[in-house]
């Protein structure tokens, strides 16, 4: 399949068609990350052009092609988030291995404690954190929860109130960051500080 990029004008129509096929599974391999964010700046530079051109119409239609692209990218930040907190509310070790970006970059840092780096460390911690000391399934209800894409980073801000069996409702200000790697969301960065509300 072509690049985006060398589509020139027919660009939007082209997104539209590929993003058709993918989510009715007609497309074959999987779209390169690289793909994804040149069509972003594509469609963005194009839609620059068709409003200095005064073309509205086709500008109207690259401005709608660029945010379902973008809100599908949010879509999956999403959803990987949730991936996340699944596998904290369980304690589910195996779960919160696959979520985490295998990578030295990843850190996190848990309420009151510093950041730990590396892939590692990062899950050595989750082990401590999903260990005897605490009973699962936690309670854990995300509030505020607010998303933003750009390219191949993704992040939520939310408020995490957790609650553990027999103790009393505590509430995090948490961000997590992801990347997406061949395609699929991961987290590399998990940081969660206590509020007084």
């Amino acid at each position: 399949m072509p690049s985006f990029a060398a589509c020139g004008a027919q660009n939007s129509r082209l997104l539209s068609l590929r993003l058709a096929q993918v989510k009715s599974g007609e497309a074959e391999g999987i779209p390169s990350n690289e793909s994804v964010i040149i069509d972003e700046e594509t469609l963005q530079r194009d839609l620059e052009k068709a409003i200095k051109e005064e073309d509205y119409v086709r500008a109207a239609k690259i401005r709608d092609d660029l945010r379902l692209l973008q809100e599908d990218s949010k879509a999956a930040v999403l959803s990987a988030n949730t991936r996340f907190y699944n596998a904290f509310r369980k304690g589910d070790l195996v779960a919160m291995n696959s979520i985490w970006a295998k990578e030295d970059h990843v850190y996190c840092i848990h309420p009151g404690a510093g950041r730990i780096s590396g892939y590692d460390l990062v899950i050595g911690s989750w082990e401590i954190m999903c260990g005897a000391e605490h009973e699962f399934p936690l309670q854990i209800d995300l509030q505020n929860i607010e998303v933003h894409v750009i390219g191949d980073v993704g992040y939520v801000t939310c408020l995490e109130v957790v609650k553990t069996r027999g103790s009393s409702w505590g509430k995090q200000m948490a961000t997590n960051v992801f990347e997406r790697i061949n395609g699929q969301w991961f987290i590399c960065i998990h940081h969660a500080s206590h509020i007084n509300m």
